[in-house]
């Protein structure tokens, strides 16, 4: 669209007046089109300042926050901002972001201590903060932004209406009792007054404090007059046990109907005003007043339980027995009272239904009082005797229908002692069969007699077996037999009464043998048996009511004692750490029948006092078992044989420090009484033999071997880098470090390494820029070859090896680094090989020579036979010569 501007002068403008006048051509109809673009565009973009939307209603003494950003701006980032209010027709200045001169004269003190105050957040972006607003900061307030903008569009400024109300919100609590027992309710009253205002809600929250606990929230009455419950708390409101209670009087309560000791701490009422401002809860106002301090009571505090009445009785009697039972608010309790026999069998129980259970005839328990309980046994017999309780739990009801256990608690047991006649028993121990030599058999009977009362009573036996060390009498228990017939064996005797080498039997109903199949030097000592009754109680249990003892039988044999004297001895004495120590253990055997076998146990003291320590041991079936030797690795070392009939030899291979001590051996002999199981006799302990010797050192020496000193390209070289060692056989505890260097020249000290290898046998090599290659491994424990592949020009010259020693120390677990070791050096010559580099080139020509001749020789006679084949057919014509003139 083209416009044309048009000046003329018009009677009716006045001279002079200039009429400017918009001729249009055809597209004048899209006149509107574009001006209500215009339009649009200046609607929709420019400059916006933007305040919360009001109004806002706030309390005074509490602090005001005013948000002003502008946004869609032009200019610098940085925007400045100014604050006016407008209080009925009168419109201050407040406060100025650039100008510190701009706060009206009624603001300056306020401005100056800080109380009215703008805090830039961003760029474009301030708080106009009040700390304390007063009922006169009411009004209408403008922020407006200077402009920046090359053109004008958008609104500079932006109005908020905020208004201040008196702080009439008065929270006062009424103080509960300080001391609640348990189950009783707490009542937590919290009285609030203010003045209405449109537009603000109340809310109510209670919390209480626990100790060093965060404050947990129990109840809250929120300004939409809904409820919310702590998390703590929601099972209890939900049972009823919590709820809140409000009136028109401005009284707010929650109630905790049943205390628990929980539930005792500080609690806290909190009054909060809230307005709703675009959709959204405000908290403009906050007061919180502690209602006061509770300590519950725990029933268990005052809870006392007491037993009373007879203790002491005949076979026959009433056992009557009161459990007392008192405490705090006794009447608000349930009840639930056992009566226990030794701590742990239920006699009876009174549930706090009021419901008895185990009751009969005989045992009963009544309700006499209020927390009085009578327990009633007629006709008491020996098996009641014992200690009697009372354990009683006290049971607190809780909102619908729920109960829990607040206290359990159980009487000091006192003894009920039943007079009784011990029965007339005699305990008689025979021997009708006595060992007079080792390995004879030994038969003991325990006989009882002149039973009086025997009727529903039971008997039970234990052997006994004495023997006297020095002053020291020794008693051990071999077995029992119970009242039902089962055998209860000690560990010393477990594996000869499972073979049945001792027998532990019942011959009658009051006859009792003990048979030894193959009596021992161990054997040897003092026998009794001790019969126990036992009486069927009223509960169907057996219990034990005396026991009885016999004389003692001694066991003795009429010739002497067996045995066996051992003598150690040494074969070859250990001088240095890696030598071997041999000893000889020589067994004599004095009053042993034939057939006796020997078993032999090597054991150690590595200091005078010190433990003895099992090495090694040959059973009677000549197994060899490693015991308590301390290296895995080095039971190969150990060696233990029978070198004859009474004689065994142990060895020890490459000895080492931690070896040294005081050897010794224990010979055993060994007897199969049934066929099938070795029982041992009798045993004997040799003299020590001492192992000692001064540790020394390991020397290492190094010498380099090659297959050949001189090669020719590409072929393969092996050199050896072998380890001497002298002071020392052992190599398990040493490693070692090798290192391979080679200089180019002949007496240079410029040597480069080749490769490594760690004491772990980690090989690393070095980088080569040659076509041949190296490697590096271990032959022998002692023995490390390098290899050369493909060998070059650039391989020649000087190789050496060094190794570092590596020594493990008696902790096992440290090792010792020892100095370096150089080898000799060895020199290595790659020749030249002049055939081998030029007989491949002849080769090659001769052979070419040969086919391009040959190939030459074919193409030559194949194009004589093409060209002269036709020649006898066709002669040549005769042709004249001409004269040299007419040439």
């Amino acid at each position: 669209m083209k416009l044309r501007v048009k000046e003329r002068s018009d009677a009716m403008c006045g001279k002079g007046d200039r009429v400017i006048r918009i001729k249009q051509r055809q597209d004048v109809t899209y006149l509107p089109a574009l001006i209500s673009l215009y339009l649009i565009i200046g609607l929709t973009a420019g400059r916006k300042v933007s305040l919360p939307v009001g109004p806002l209603i706030r309390v005074e003494g509490e602090a005001v926050s005013l948000l002003c950003d502008v946004s869609d701006y032009q200019g610098p980032k940085e925007q400045e901002f100014e604050w006016k209010a407008t209080q009925a027709s009168k419109t201050i200045q407040v406060v100025s972001t650039f100008d510190t001169m701009f706060p009206d004269q009624s603001l300056k003190v306020r401005v100056h201590a800080n109380d009215i105050s703008v805090v830039r957040i961003k760029e474009n972006a301030v708080v106009l903060m009040i700390k304390e607003a007063r009922v006169n900061d009411s009004g209408t307030y403008t922020c407006s932004t200077p402009s920046t903008d090359s053109v004008i569009s958008g609104n500079y400024e932006a109005d908020v209406l905020l208004k201040v109300i008196h702080d009439t919100l008065v929270v006062v609590p009424e103080v509960p009792a300080p001391l609640v027992h348990e189950g009783k309710p707490i009542n937590l009253r919290c009285n609030i007054s203010r003045d209405f205002t449109e537009g603000v809600y109340l809310s109510v929250t209670w919390s209480v404090k626990k100790d060093q606990s965060p404050e947990q929230d129990l109840l809250s009455f929120e300004p939409n007059s809904g409820v919310t419950i702590g998390k703590n708390f929601t099972q209890r409101y939900t049972d009823g046990e919590m709820y809140l209670q409000l009136d028109n009087t401005g009284s707010y309560s929650v109630v905790l109907s049943g205390a628990v000791p929980a539930d005792q701490g500080i609690y806290v009422c909190t009054a909060k005003q809230w307005t709703r401002e675009q959709g959204t809860w405000n908290l403009i106002q906050e007061k919180a007043t502690v209602i006061g301090e509770v300590t519950v009571i725990p029933t268990g505090d005052s809870l006392t339980i007491q037993v009373l009445d007879n203790t002491i009785l005949n076979e026959g009697d009433s056992l009557n027995l009161t459990c007392l039972v008192s405490a705090d608010e006794l009447a608000a309790l349930d009840l639930e009272v056992t009566w226990l026999l030794n701590e742990t069998l239920i006699l009876t129980h009174l549930s706090r239904d009021r419901v008895v259970a185990n009751t009969s005839d005989i045992i009963s328990l009544n309700q006499i009082g209020e927390g009085e309980f009578r327990l009633k046994i007629h006709n008491v017999e020996l098996s009641d005797e014992g200690l009697y309780s009372c354990r009683v739990g006290a049971w607190i009801q809780q909102g619908r229908g729920k109960a829990y256990q607040a206290a359990e608690k159980v009487s000091a047991p006192i003894q009920v002692v039943i007079n009784q006649q011990d029965p007339s028993l005699t305990v008689t121990l025979k021997s009708p069969l006595i060992a007079q030599y080792a390995g004879d058999p030994t038969e003991l009977v325990c006989q009882v007699s002149n039973i009086s009362n025997y009727w529903g009573k039971r008997l039970g036996v234990s052997w006994y077996y004495s023997t006297s060390n020095g002053s020291q009498v020794v008693t051990d228990v071999i077995a029992s037999l119970n009242e039902n017939g089962a055998i209860t064996a000690r560990d010393k005797y477990r594996d000869r009464i499972d073979t049945g080498a001792v027998l532990v039997t019942r011959i009658e109903p009051a006859t009792f043998k003990l048979r030894l199949h193959h009596t021992t030097n161990a054997d040897v000592g003092e026998y009794v048996c001790r019969v126990s009754t036992w009486t069927l109680t009223r509960l169907g249990s057996w219990k034990y009511t005396s026991e009885h003892q016999a004389h003692a039988i001694k066991v003795s044999f009429a010739s002497k004692a067996p045995g066996i004297s051992v003598i150690a001895r040494h074969k070859q004495q250990a001088t240095f750490s890696g030598s071997t120590f041999e000893m000889n253990c020589l067994a004599k055997l004095k009053n042993l029948w034939d057939g006796m076998t020997l078993s032999v146990l090597i054991l150690v003291q590595y200091g005078v006092g010190a433990p003895s320590r099992k090495l090694a041991s040959l059973s009677p079936d000549l197994v060899l078992k490693v015991e308590d030797w301390y290296e895995s690795s080095r039971q190969h070392s150990l060696n233990l044989i029978k070198t004859g009939n009474m004689e065994f030899l142990f060895r020890i291979h490459s000895v080492q420090m931690m070896d040294r001590g005081f050897y010794y051996c224990e010979v055993a002999a060994w007897t199969k009484p049934d066929g099938n199981n070795w029982m041992e006799i009798t045993k004997g302990e040799s003299n020590k033999i001492q192992m000692n010797f001064e540790h020394r050192m390991p020397s290492f020496a190094l010498s380099v071997t090659s297959d050949t000193t001189s090669v020719y390209p590409w072929e393969t070289v092996k050199i050896d880098c072998i380890i001497n060692v002298s002071g020392s056989s052992n190599t398990d505890n040493v490693a070692y470090e090798i290192r391979w260097y080679r200089s180019h020249l002949r007496e240079s000290d410029s040597f480069v390494l080749l490769a490594s290898m760690d004491r772990l046998g980690v090989v690393r090599k070095s980088p080569r820029n040659d076509t041949s290659d190296c490697s590096l491994e271990r032959l022998t424990s002692r023995t490390f070859t390098l290899t050369i592949h493909g060998t070059q020009d650039s391989d020649a010259g000087e190789y050496y090896c060094t190794a570092t020693p590596w020594i493990r120390s008696r902790t096992k677990e440290e090792w010792d680094k020892q100095p370096e070791i150089i080898s000799e050096r060895v020199f290595l010559r790659v020749k030249f090989a002049l055939w081998e580099s030029m007989k491949l080139p002849l080769l090659y020509g001769t052979c070419t020579s040969l086919t391009v001749g040959l190939v030459s020789l074919i193409l030559g006679l194949l194009c004589s036979l093409c060209c002269c084949k036709n020649t006898s057919r066709t002669p040549h014509p005769r042709i004249k010569l001409l004269s040299k003139q007419t040439d």
